[in-house]
Order: structure tokens, then sequence, then C-alpha cells
């Protein structure tokens, strides 16, 4: 039997995706506005409204592309995500020199939000939202997407041997992002969640250096 997604309400979705170099420009004002009143009225008094007014666009430009508030967090997150991602891509997987090592360092300072990150803002907030807001389908998605990072962080390994199972690289995935989510809801301070990251990347190197035995 098939889930029901967590949000059935099409108004929680974007409505499309900035593909030309002007609309990425003005998407990307838009989530800048929404961070900002977000931040400094909180969630209830955030509307579309105020979001284009602060942005300086039309309500109608949003609406071609956030037909809610609740679908422009929806996009927001997901282009944390994607933010983040890229940023992995280009500085844990495709530099040349780094050992296996400083490799998972890297990962897990940017999957532990500790990289200085200024075009993205993860709030424990968003924890609370998720289930007015969460689609299953984009859940899935997000989670493949994560879980495909560390596939391709280990390929760049090449001074690691052998190659961890594809289990143990989900069970890694799971532990750091899962514990990253449950660290937002809970509102670890900056000192203990940079604890927790060190103590994270420690398990994930003994994991990976002991995979097959």
């Amino acid at each position: 039997m098939s889930r029901p997604s967590s949000s059935q309400n099409p108004r929680t979705r974007p409505l499309k995706r900035p593909r030309q170099a002007r609309a990425r420009f003005t998407v990307q004002a838009i989530y800048d506005a929404y961070v900002r009143i977000w931040q400094r009225d909180g969630w209830e008094q955030l509307t579309t409204r105020k979001v284009a007014l602060e942005t300086g666009i039309a309500i109608g430009t949003l609406y071609d592309y956030f037909p809610s508030k609740e679908a422009l967090h929806s996009g927001y997150v997901r282009h944390c995500i994607e933010q983040m991602i890229q940023h992995i891509d280009e500085q844990v997987v495709a530099p040349a020199g780094l050992t296996w090592r400083q490799r998972i360092h890297l990962l897990i300072h940017h999957l532990a939000g500790l990289a200085d990150d200024k075009n993205t803002w993860f709030s424990p907030d968003m924890m609370w939202l998720e289930p007015a807001v969460a689609d299953t389908r984009l859940q899935q998605r997000a989670y493949d997407e994560l879980l495909a990072v560390w596939h391709r962080v280990i390929a760049a390994c090449d001074d690691l041997t052998p190659r961890p199972a594809d289990t143990t690289l989900e069970a890694l995935h799971l532990s750091v992002w899962g514990g990253r989510r449950y660290g937002l809801q809970v509102e670890l301070d900056d000192e203990r969640r940079r604890a927790w990251a060190a103590e994270l990347e420690r398990l994930c190197t003994t994991a990976l250096a002991h995979s097959n035995e």
C-alpha cells in the first residue's frame, strides 16, 4: 500500500523552477527577502505580499513560482539542499590530491552545517513546519540525492581500500543527516554542534577504515 504524501495540498508545492539567469536572480532575491522577513517577523507574520514588496517585484511574478508561503518555504528548503550539494561537489569531490580522511572531514563539515554558506539558512522552525509543508516524494528525492553525494565522495577517494559497502554508506548518511535534523529540532548551540560533528567524523572514519572487517 502506498504512503500518502505528508502534504496533499498542491499549493504547498513550487510551481516551476527558474531556468534563465534572470529568473534565477529573481528567485534568489525572493529567497533572500523570505529569510529576512522570517528572521525579523516570524513565520506567522510572513506573507507572500510582504515578500514581493521587499523583493521589489509584482505579487503576480512571485505567484508564477510560489502560490503560497508554504510553497515558498518548500522551494527554499530545496534550494538550501541543492546549494549544499553543489558546494560538496565543488569542494569535496572535485579537488585532486585530497586524502580520503580529508574528504570525509570536509563532507561532515558541510553536512553538519559548519561550512560558511551565506546563501542558505537552516532554522529549527523548519522541523516544526515540515508536517504541514513537506511532500513525501520531495523528501525521498532529497534523501536519494544526499545519499548519492556519499557515493560520489567515496568514488573520489582513490586511497580508500577496500571500498565500503552500499549499506555502510547508507548507514553513515542516515547517521549524519538524521543527526543534523534532530540537532536542529532540539536547537543545539554551536559548541555542542561542533563537538557532535567532530565525534561523528571520528565514528565515520573508523567505520570506513574497517568497513569490510
